[in-house]
């Protein structure tokens, strides 16, 4: 491997695109900026000099295959990915070069599931949807605190954001997800993914001091849901997030996040839950940190970190707690996160 090899990052200049190059950079890695959009490409090359700056367009296949010339990996920042996931991992097998993205789109996750597990395997090469907040996080989680048990009962996973004000990427792949469902939720089930017209219900979730008992959303579901079921056979998967955040998140005037800090970070704090029950023997692990579109950044720059050093375990489209060493792979975001398992996975 090279000293310092180049990643794509399609959907540079958006907001969790910002911190994925940031991230890259920081790792000694050197992003190649490319999007739909040259003004913004060349504004963040100003932030970032001696970037190389490759404008490209999902309609475009050739601007694509320029894009990814020369580079080592392609990471995927532009939402929705019901739009550009396809395109930016056909671009990145005729490359011969790994795909991960940020995706939370649950159906645009599934699909890359449904059809790029054989092409990218016949390749021998990586493809990882959601290596995200959503996604990769419960999915991580669920695997450490599984250890060596081959399978579980019932896996419930539980979301505290202190807030959620929404990107402009969030509003779009949400409007894509709303038009593809016309009008019904999404809901996880032990067949697969289904349309129902009801509500969702509510719930009341104790989650660790010292946020304690709150009013959770069930059926809350996720990339985590698709990701966590790709390789872990689950009896039972329960999904629950906040609901105050639900309400944020859902608001028609809900304002974008503010950065406070010098990274760019909004104010916003998340806890995850996870409780994993197989047989008598149930274990919960926890991941605290700031911003959950800040955090997506060290997720999936670690994961190509690993793909380049060869710490990938397999090919082929596959979930992050498939590919990579789960409680490894928790323990090198330290700095980002603050992961908890009672007991813990060794005992």
């Amino acid at each position: 491997m090279r000293s310092h090899p180049q990643v794509a990052v399609f959907g540079a200049y958006g907001h969790t695109g910002r911190f994925v190059v940031a991230e890259l950079l920081e790792r000694g890695l050197r992003p190649v900026l490319t999007g739909r959009d040259a003004a913004r490409l060349h504004e963040l090359a100003r932030v970032h000099p001696g970037l190389d700056v490759r404008p490209a367009s999902v309609e475009d296949p050739g601007s694509l295959d320029r894009a990814l010339a020369g580079t080592a990996a392609v990471i995927n920042c532009a939402g929705p990915f019901a739009t550009t996931a396809a395109p930016v991992i056909e671009a990145a097998l005729a490359a011969r070069i790994p795909y991960a993205d940020v995706a939370g789109e649950v159906e645009a996750v599934a699909d890359v599931f449904a059809h790029y597990t054989e092409p990218a395997r016949a390749a021998g090469l990586p493809v990882i949807p959601a290596m995200a907040f959503f996604g990769a996080l419960g999915d991580l989680l669920t695997t450490a605190a599984l250890g060596e048990r081959p399978s579980a009962d019932e896996v419930s996973l539980a979301y505290a954001l202190s807030s959620w004000h929404p990107t402009a990427g969030t509003r779009a792949s949400s409007q894509v997800s709303r038009q593809r469902r016309n009008g019904r939720r999404l809901v996880h089930t032990n067949a697969g993914l289904a349309l129902r017209t009801d509500q969702a219900p509510t719930a009341q979730w104790v989650f660790p001091p010292p946020l304690g008992k709150q009013t959770v959303v069930a059926e809350f579901t996720t990339a985590d849901s698709i990701t966590i079921s790709r390789h872990l056979p689950v009896r039972h998967l329960h999904t629950y997030m906040t609901a105050d955040a639900v309400a944020d998140v859902l608001a028609p005037d809900a304002e974008p996040p503010v950065p406070i800090d010098a990274k760019g970070r909004s104010h916003q704090t998340f806890l995850v839950e996870v409780v994993v029950r197989a047989g008598a023997t149930e274990r919960r692990a926890t991941a605290r940190g700031q911003d959950i579109y800040a955090v997506s950044a060290p997720l999936v720059v670690e994961a190509v970190r690993r793909i380049l050093d060869g710490r990938a375990r397999t090919t082929g489209a596959a979930a992050p707690g498939e590919i990579f060493d789960a409680a490894d792979f928790l323990r090198a975001l330290a700095p980002h996160l603050t992961v908890a398992f009672d007991p813990s996975p060794e005992q």
